[in-house]
């Protein structure tokens, strides 16, 4: 006879490898178009630099990192898992890039899963690596998801949706903003919070900032579609909520302009979705969907390659548009159209000044040629 805890791991690993399964699928798909496509850079064709004098290091709260490009979390706690982030950990550790794990409640609840979860440290011993966890948990389970994965960071992830479309999900949510105070008080390393594709409002961060968060990944709709994928599992009870949420660029546009550090993900197609998050604010911008294909079903050789072709696409799409750094795309011109522009008109945001932002704070002065130096930046 099978007892209840050997049903409940099975149970939990199967959920994990449709997660997988289902979430290839979605990225089989031909990509469609989303708000990223709103965004226009206002093209001044003599503003371009040269690509050796870009630098594309960012800070991200404490950190320097050295692309502001990071691997977020995916899965874990399945035998597909242990190979995905085999693969997604050697490419960590061969470009420097950080990564998150996916969340590893599981392993809290089953330690027989914690080896899909802990090859990612063995495999980047010195690498920037962010365990993840639910924000309905105890608060110790982020110190313990840290420890079990020796992290930097731990993120703390916001799913009310996806709980909601689960059929196994969680349907208690009022203490949850009580639960992040709780975790980023009972956490020895800085916490981000991030939603899972469905966006953080201006409303949101404003209450993250008041409970002590300083990092939050943003992640809106447009990538992988977790409503879709639990719906599909529930047999598409939820089907209608395939589009519920707002875009990271609407998130990012309608974020409070004094949070301390934001993070960009959901959406992500390509360097030049990186480059339009970085221009809209974010410190630095979370891929998943893009590197789950070559994870899951090439080798990683092949997903360090396309993670470098990603850097390297992103250093000359900076000197393109004259940004020697992330934080210059700051002044570059922004247009805004369509969706965006509506969610922006009716959130009382002023577009035409981002539009205009190279002439109102100046270009700098590159006479000398080179890079900035630490003050100019």
């Amino acid at each position: 006879m099978v007892s209840e805890d050997a049903q409940a791991h099975s149970s939990a690993a199967a959920r994990k490898e449709d997660h997988i399964r289902l979430a290839a699928d979605q990225r089989r798909e031909t990509p469609g178009r989303n708000e990223f496509d709103d965004l226009e850079f206002l093209h001044h064709a003599l503003d371009g630099i040269d690509v050796a004098a870009v630098n594309l290091a960012t800070r991200v709260g404490e950190w320097s990192w050295p692309v502001p490009i990071y691997i977020n979390g995916m899965t874990g706690g399945a035998d597909t898992a242990m190979r995905v982030n085999r693969s997604l950990a050697i490419a960590a550790q061969v470009t420097g890039l950080p990564m998150a794990s996916g969340s590893v409640g599981i392993a809290l609840d089953d330690p027989s899963t914690a080896a899909s979860f802990r090859v990612i440290r063995e495999e980047n011993p010195e690498g920037f690596v962010m365990a993840n966890v639910g924000a309905g948990r105890p608060a110790d389970h982020g110190q313990r998801a840290v420890d079990l994965l020796e992290a930097n960071a731990l993120q703390l992830h916001l799913n009310v949706v996806q709980e909601t479309v689960m059929p196994e999900g969680s349907r208690e949510f009022s203490s949850w903003l009580r639960g992040v105070e709780a975790t980023v008080a009972a956490t020895e390393v800085p916490v981000i919070v991030k939603e899972v594709g469905f966006g953080l409002s201006r409303r949101t961060l404003t209450q993250l900032r008041e409970v002590g968060v300083q990092i939050a990944d943003v992640s809106g709709s447009g990538g992988t579609n977790f409503a879709r994928i639990e719906s599909a599992r529930g047999g598409d009870a939820f089907g209608y909520l395939g589009s519920f949420g707002q875009s990271a660029v609407a998130c990012l546009l309608d974020a409070p302009a004094d949070f301390p550090n934001l993070l960009a993900s959901g959406g992500i197609r390509h360097p030049l979705d990186v480059l339009k998050a970085l221009a809209l604010g974010a410190r630095a911008v979370g891929i998943a969907g893009p590197f789950l294909l070559p994870a899951l079903e090439g080798t990683a050789e092949s997903l360090t390659a396309e993670i470098q072709r990603w850097v390297e696409q992103l250093r000359q799409l900076h000197a393109m548009v004259g940004a020697a750094t992330p934080a210059e795309l700051a002044t570059t011109d922004l247009l805004v159209r369509g969706g965006a522009r509506e969610f922006a008109t009716l959130r009382g945001i002023d577009i035409a000044g981002i539009a205009r932002r190279s002439e109102v704070r100046g270009l700098p002065d590159r006479s000398a040629g080179g890079p900035l130096n630490q003050e100019e930046r």
